[in-house]
């Protein structure tokens, strides 16, 4: 302590009452107010939150975890489309704060076999109402535009879509599904490719 040196992490006792919240962005709006929502429940518990936001080529959501491990955590929240949500993604880091008993909220997926808490959307319910409210105005060729193939809340949807269709004697072509990524390009470049196709309504 007299020379200044950091003391240990492992003898430093108690866990410092901060909880890291890790978002992908705060470019969607989305993410803002989830930062708002989760930080102010943390706030009223007495603790404090931590945000740690990835930025394109900087730190990554393996080296926050590693920097909230440092800072003794109490506990992190991963709201959005961290790589939890990606099938074929990497998860080491998430095992390292399972193995040190770190406790973990998912928003949006699961990690199935790490028994992490997850609250999300129903997505199969929500696809299944905007169908229903497609077909109900009359749409016929109704397109699907999700996120990347590994995406896990858009395999959710893709099931429940193809589940839709049927259910009113229909079917989804492959054409009728775009991929693109989470942004408002991504969006409209996937929703021109489907209205060239003749798609007259879009989840």
């Amino acid at each position: 302590d007299v020379l200044g040196y950091e003391r240990p992490t492992q003898l430093r006792g108690e866990r410092a009452r901060l909880v890291g919240l890790v978002l992908p962005e705060l470019q969607n709006p989305i993410f803002p107010a989830f930062a708002e929502v989760i930080g102010g429940a943390l706030a009223q518990q007495g603790l404090t939150p931590v945000l740690c936001t990835q930025t394109k080529g900087g730190v990554s959501e393996a080296d926050y975890v590693e920097l909230l491990l440092q800072q003794q955590v109490s506990g992190v929240v991963f709201a959005g489309g961290g790589l939890f949500a990606q099938a074929d993604a990497p998860h080491d880091h998430y095992r390292l704060l399972a193995e040190r008993n770190i406790p973990v909220v998912l928003v949006n997926a699961s990690i199935p076999d790490l028994g992490f808490p997850c609250i999300a959307c129903d997505d199969a319910v929500a696809v299944e109402q905007s169908w229903r409210h497609l077909t109900s105005l009359g749409h016929e060729r109704i397109g699907l535009v999700l996120g990347p193939s590994d995406h896990i809340p858009s395999r959710r949807k893709l099931t429940a879509a193809r589940e839709a269709a049927q259910a009113s004697n229909g079917t989804l072509p492959d054409a009728h599904v775009e991929r693109a990524m989470f942004s408002l390009e991504g969006g409209q470049a996937a929703a021109t490719r489907l209205l060239d196709r003749g798609i007259t309504g879009i989840i």
